[in-house]
């Protein structure tokens, strides 16, 4: 791999509102930095750069080294951070192989519990750092990238990892920082994905189920309860699953719907299904009920809102 002096070689696949941000930030701070984007996203890259709008980093307007608008055409790299939606995944990872070698930090940034395993199923050689983000940010119109409020957050890590993998998952963490990202290495990668997954399983599904913001969910008693019972029927999986979350930290993200999401707070999901785009139902909702079919577990309001959502 090459070291930071020799400036590494760094990909994003898929410039949405995560990868947007991540790829901005990047570009600024390193050379070698290549972005796969299609469509009219690779033309407006092309000929405007990485344009970010940002309460945390202001105006970010950044040139990446190259713009590939086939996957297959992006060669070997150091780190390739993947930020498409969980539909489309399988099909990304079907043309990034040129891209993966034996040196390569795969760092999946995405929706849901399963994507690194997905990722890791896919190559034979490379290193699969899992990685979650907190952050409100979107696509705009004109495929600019915003990002809204004071926190964007990452936290990065490995199941059990070795000293050699150790050593990685600092390196992408440096290589991060260096970037102005603001980033932890978890202790336990897999709690800190439950429990954002939990959290989703309740803000992302009721909120695009009723097609409406966290006001008048919160302000509506039914609706309030429906989104406490979501959190608890997530809660349950983790726990069938061994993932050591607690009843604290359910009570928390419930704590966090009730006192600190703004009135106007939508959701990805929300937003997709509105817009009439493709959207991750499976993600949010999908697996919740297929994870609690096997292992026979009651979900009565995870079912009613997936069923809703599926025919939306």
């Amino acid at each position: 791999m090459s070291s930071f002096n020799d400036q590494p070689r760094i990909a994003v696949a898929g410039i949405g509102g995560v990868g947007g941000y991540l790829a901005a930030l990047l570009a600024r701070t390193y050379d070698h930095v290549s972005v796969v984007a299609r469509g009219r996203r690779f033309d407006a890259i092309t000929q405007n750069g990485l344009v970010l709008h940002s309460d945390l980093h202001g105006e970010v307007h950044s040139k990446p080294q190259a713009v590939y608008a086939a996957a297959d055409d992006l060669p070997e790299q150091d780190y390739l951070f993947i930020c498409v939606k969980n539909y489309s995944l399988e099909e990304l990872l079907l043309h990034l192989k040129n891209a993966v070698s034996e040196h390569t930090v795969i760092i999946p940034v995405m929706n849901g519990v399963d994507p690194a395993d997905r990722v890791r199923k896919a190559f034979s050689c490379g290193t699969v750092i899992k990685a979650l983000i907190y952050i409100v940010s979107f696509s705009n119109p004109d495929y600019s990238t915003r990002q809204a409020g004071s926190f964007a957050d990452i936290r990065l890590g490995m199941d059990n990892p070795n000293d050699q993998e150790k050593e990685l998952i600092e390196s992408a963490s440096s290589l991060l920082t260096k970037a102005g990202i603001r980033n932890t290495a978890a202790d336990n990668i897999a709690l800190a994905i439950w429990k954002k997954y939990v959290l989703n399983c309740a803000y992302n599904v009721e909120t695009a189920y009723y097609d409406t913001t966290i006001g008048p969910l919160r302000d509506d008693p039914v609706k309030a309860l429906e989104y406490e019972a979501l959190t608890r029927e997530a809660y349950s999986i983790a726990k069938a699953k061994g993932i050591p979350m607690t009843d604290q930290d359910c009570a928390d993200i419930i704590d966090l719907f009730y006192h600190n999401y703004e009135n106007d707070a939508s959701s990805s999901l929300q937003r997709d299904i509105h817009a009439g785009k493709p959207a991750e139902v499976e993600t949010f909702s999908g697996y919740i009920v297929r994870e609690a079919e096997a292992m026979g577990i009651d979900v009565p309001v995870s079912r009613k809102m997936y069923e809703g959502l599926k025919s939306k």
